[in-house]
């Protein structure tokens, strides 16, 4: 492995010296980054995935909606059209990609937008939707030509940014360093037990700036739920012989960790991230279920691939799978929780846009 990474390391440096001086060039002004009169918080991380972007997203969304107008807006990666595009009935992972459509169908109240140019989402909305009173970036750490009035950057407790290298020897999309322009630091997917002195030494090691708060979240499950509600689909057992799970998502260690300790053999299928599943992919998985001799059994995937199994053109194939999804959300340990809100709350409401 030192050896393969010493073999990349040309590489990654010269990734290293463009996102450089990009980032130069934003923080002398060359090129500008735009700030609005509106609360914008941004999500995001320093690598190229699976550090629980959605659901904390989605947490933000539960703190914010019962007071506030909150409008998402996102990439919409893996999605098969251009531009701008609000959520809508009609609206499927291919339209708008699997995390936009998750927010959509969990959270109708909110407004949930998609748009390759942030800048151009934002003051859509700001015209469109003149009761706007949040804006929630999700994954524009890197997208600098806005700047949002508070900025959360997510790190993997298994997978530390400051641990980390630059693509391609790691997998950091930009250097370390750029962990400064955060104002929130959330250390996420951290064991639900966190012993105080392992806390302090992480923020040792990372190091903070003075005006960055650091706090530490983990993954809760929720019940297990069947994708389909036909009558005579039973909700899940306590304890399974088998469970095959499939996913495309970075890092499935998490739920496999979890689902194995309801079973006594877990299968996994793996898929690249954000696949977008066809014909062929779900008689394989039909046929890796068929295959485990066992009437007692569970197929499950992540909440995130259950909306791209709902496009349109595998849908009649899946409504034959009786397919579960493991709903995830995040909490935070000790005291955080308070904190964080009241960080967020205090954002909001001080920068609200006056009417």
């Amino acid at each position: 492995m030192d050896f393969l990474r010493l073999l990349l390391f040309p590489f990654s440096l010269i990734y290293g010296l463009i996102t450089g001086a990009r980032n130069l060039l934003f923080d002398i002004g060359i090129l500008r980054s735009k700030k609005y009169d509106i609360p914008v918080i941004s999500v995001g991380n320093l690598s190229t995935g699976g550090t629980g972007k959605t659901p904390h997203t989605e947490y933000l969304i539960r703190l914010l909606e019962p007071l506030y107008r909150v409008h998402t807006l996102s990439r919409g990666y893996g999605r098969k059209t251009r531009g701008y595009r609000k959520a809508n009935n009609q609206a499927s992972a291919l339209t708008i990609g699997d995390e936009p459509l998750q927010y959509f169908r969990k959270y109708p109240s909110i407004g949930v937008h998609v748009d390759g140019s942030r800048r151009r989402g934002i003051e859509t909305i700001l015209r469109t939707e003149p009761g706007a009173d949040a804006i929630l970036l999700d994954d524009a750490f890197q997208h600098r030509y806005v700047k949002p009035g508070l900025s959360v950057l997510l790190t993997d407790y298994h997978n530390m940014f400051y641990k980390n290298h630059i693509l391609p020897m790691g997998n950091l999309r930009e250097s370390r360093r750029g962990a400064r322009r955060a104002d929130i630091i959330i250390v996420t997917k951290t064991p639900i037990i966190l012993n105080p002195i392992l806390r302090r030494q992480l923020i040792a090691e990372m190091k903070p700036a003075s005006h960055q708060k650091v706090y530490f979240s983990y993954i809760s499950y929720n019940q297990i739920v069947p994708l389909w509600d036909d009558a005579g689909r039973s909700l899940p057992e306590k304890k399974y012989s088998h469970i095959l799970v499939f996913a495309g998502i970075v890092n499935t260690y998490p739920i496999q960790e979890y689902l194995s300790q309801m079973c006594h053999e877990l299968v996994v299928l793996q898929f690249p991230d954000h696949h977008q599943y066809t014909a062929a992919d779900i008689d394989r998985i039909k046929q890796k279920f068929d295959d485990l001799y066992s009437r007692n059994k569970l197929l499950v995937t992540t909440e995130k691939d259950a909306m791209r199994l709902l496009n349109p053109d595998i849908i009649d194939k899946v409504r034959y799978l009786p397919v579960h999804y493991l709903p995830i959300e995040v909490a935070f340990h000790h005291d955080d929780q308070r904190m964080f809100d009241e960080q967020i709350l205090d954002y909001v409401r001080k920068n609200k846009r006056k009417r």
